[in-house]
């Protein structure tokens, strides 16, 4: 159950990441209350995986998941550039995450 909560955390980065951008430097109401909400859900799946799982291996996967899932929006919704050496470091970080995971105990 730690793995789960641990994804629908880092999935909830992502979201904050999108709203907060939208925010425009929270001058917009709605994106910057949607930003704090899914801020706060995060951080509190994020703690709640960490009774069970390493430190380390927790937040490298939150963060990564946040990293990369925010990289896509990027390019897939806001249009962001998709350089091949972009898409390299992506792929470099979901390697270390997929290390990560298989090297937890």
């Amino acid at each position: 159950m730690a793995w789960f909560y641990l994804v629908c955390a880092g999935l909830l980065e992502v979201v904050w990441a999108f709203y907060m951008k939208q925010s425009a430097g929270f001058t917009r109401l709605t994106p910057t209350i949607i930003t704090g909400v899914a801020m706060v859900a995060s951080v509190a799946l994020l703690s709640i995986s960490m009774r069970s799982l390493p430190l380390g291996t927790a937040y490298t996967i939150w963060t990564g998941i946040g990293a990369v899932g925010a990289f896509m929006i990027g390019i897939l919704v806001l249009g962001e550039a998709a350089s091949p050496l972009r898409i390299l470091a992506a792929a470099l970080i979901v390697s270390g995450l997929v290390l990560m995971k298989l090297t937890s105990s």
